[in-house]
């Protein structure tokens, strides 16, 4: 069992400069203490997202680590044009020894993307071509493709990724509708869905990976993704995962309020219903080693993705939360050759 973090890198009420810096502290501890991967959502417009150039901040990632794997969760590809995403992952992955991980998706929010002109009714089929595009141009010395969106004809690759023929595919999921397409092309896959639909996820892949007869040592990664707060006490653990869930839950309202557009993703108001229904937690290390022990069982996962600093949640916080897993947690679960602790 692997661990990662997922972030949403939201306004969390310190100016932007120092929330930057302390997120790049909150990594360099994540490192440090045996996760095995960075994940950066991609938003634009919204106090969601202050990272919405996630190449920019993950070229600091790639300086400030040594062994911690990043990557976005995801890059919204009806935004980028092709070519210059191939080199941006290219330099990513050579900056970093090849530690990168290319998550793709259309993204989640028409308004953002809307922001950019791009068409979301298109957005499906131009994420198709867009991937195919950039897998062929990482794993080759030529470009040539001719589809409904883009043009290319012998464009020379010069640059290359260090992992062959490109890095590792992420894509996050809330059913199982694209399971298939994501066991076909060996994607890890990310859910925050409740424990039972996250079970139909994780049970599909694996059928749909037996059924093309690929081995099972080579399972593609299949997580879940759930809010976690750890301190030396319940109470207390508690009541700063409250209390910081608030103002992520506005920042997450906040762009579709504002445009008057029903969200897609409803979420509780209060953090108790998720906690209610195994999408959050929060609580001491034992606590937490039981929680997530009873969410690999549930879930059937194969990789368990930690938020660990979202709304106010202060530096300090989301530090004691890591450390506490690092220390306490993560080494019950994690197998003979991860990465330990230092």
């Amino acid at each position: 069992m692997q661990f990662g973090v997922f972030d949403h890198m939201d306004d969390n009420g310190v100016p932007l400069g120092q929330q930057i810096e302390q997120r790049l502290q909150l990594i360099e501890a994540y490192e440090q203490y045996g996760f095995y991967a960075y994940h950066l959502a991609e938003h634009h417009g919204t106090p969601l997202g202050f990272a919405p150039s996630p190449s920019v901040f993950m070229a600091a990632v790639a300086q400030r680590t040594r062994r911690l794997r990043f990557g976005p969760l995801v890059y919204c590809l009806p935004l980028y044009h092709p070519l210059r995403l191939i080199e941006e992952v290219c330099m990513l992955d050579q900056m970093s020894g090849g530690r990168f991980e290319l998550g793709v998706g259309r993204g989640v929010s028409p308004i953002e993307v809307g922001f950019f002109g791009a068409d979301p009714d298109q957005g499906r089929r131009q994420f198709a071509e867009a991937l195919a595009i950039i897998r062929q141009g990482l794993s080759s010395e030529t470009l040539t493709s001719h589809g409904e969106f883009f043009d290319f004809e012998d464009v020379p690759m010069v640059m290359q990724p260090v992992q062959r023929p490109h890095p590792p595919l992420w894509y996050g999921v809330q059913d199982a509708g694209s399971i298939a397409w994501a066991a076909a092309n060996d994607v890890n896959v990310v859910t925050l869905a409740p424990p039972e639909r996250a079970r139909t996820i994780a049970d599909r892949y694996r059928a749909e990976w037996e059924a093309l007869g690929k081995p099972a040592d080579a399972l593609p990664f299949v997580g879940v993704n759930r809010f976690l707060v750890l301190a030396e006490t319940e109470a207390e653990a508690q009541q700063a995962a409250e209390r910081a869930y608030r103002p992520w839950h506005r920042n997450l309202d906040w762009l579709w309020q504002r445009q008057g557009v029903p969200i897609p993703l409803v979420l509780p108001q209060e953090l108790g219903p998720l906690q209610q229904h195994g999408v959050a937690f929060a609580g001491t290390p034992a606590q937490a080693r039981e929680f997530i022990a009873e969410q690999i069982e549930t879930t059937g996962a194969n990789y368990f993705v930690c938020d660990v600093a979202f709304g106010d949640l202060t530096l300090e916080e989301s530090l004691r939360t890591t450390e506490l897993l690092g220390r306490e947690v993560l080494p019950t679960f994690q197998t003979e050759g991860t990465m330990a602790a230092v």
